[in-house]
């Protein structure tokens, strides 16, 4: 059986949750529709995806890890992101969008908290500590994203 290692998986699952919610949570302060928010969500969960799973495939061979298990890595790199983002990409499209904001808020924090548990747990770290370093980095990301939509929209709508 395959065990899933944290190190597969940790990059890009962050990489989907944080860029998901400062996305969509930009793009909802700029008053930009539903079918934007997919549509850019649906755009970064691919193009972006690549390019990063891309980087991180050519960094693992230039650090002269092993050729199957940097393609297994990338390979779990890039489903592990891909679902997240799709994950946002489902509740953008079901959610209302007055209660939008909130519960794609709700539901990347709560991915993140529990990533960071698993990954904080694997690595014998101090949890709580963790989890507030990720949280706190996380809503400074999230605060410039709307500010940047509440400003885009002042500006330019």
């Amino acid at each position: 059986m395959l065990s899933i290692k944290p190190t597969w998986v940790s990059f890009g699952a962050t990489a989907a949750i944080v860029t998901s919610m400062g996305l969509a949570l930009g793009l909802e302060a700029a008053g930009g529709s539903r079918e934007t928010i997919i549509g850019a969500l649906l755009i970064v969960a691919l193009a972006d995806n690549l390019t990063d799973s891309l980087s991180v495939h050519l960094y693992q061979e230039a650090e002269h890890l092993e050729g199957r298990q940097a393609l297994v890595s990338t390979i779990a790199n890039f489903a592990t992101r891909l679902l997240c983002a799709l994950s946002f990409v489902a509740l953008v499209a079901v959610v209302p969008s007055d209660l939008r904001t909130t519960v794609l808020a709700g539901w990347g924090f709560l991915l993140l908290v529990l990533l960071t548990y698993w990954v904080a747990r694997a690595r014998h770290a101090p949890v709580a500590k963790e989890i507030g370093k990720h949280v706190v980095v996380c809503a400074i990301v999230l605060g410039i994203s709307r500010w940047l939509g509440i400003w885009i929209a002042g500006r330019f709508g």
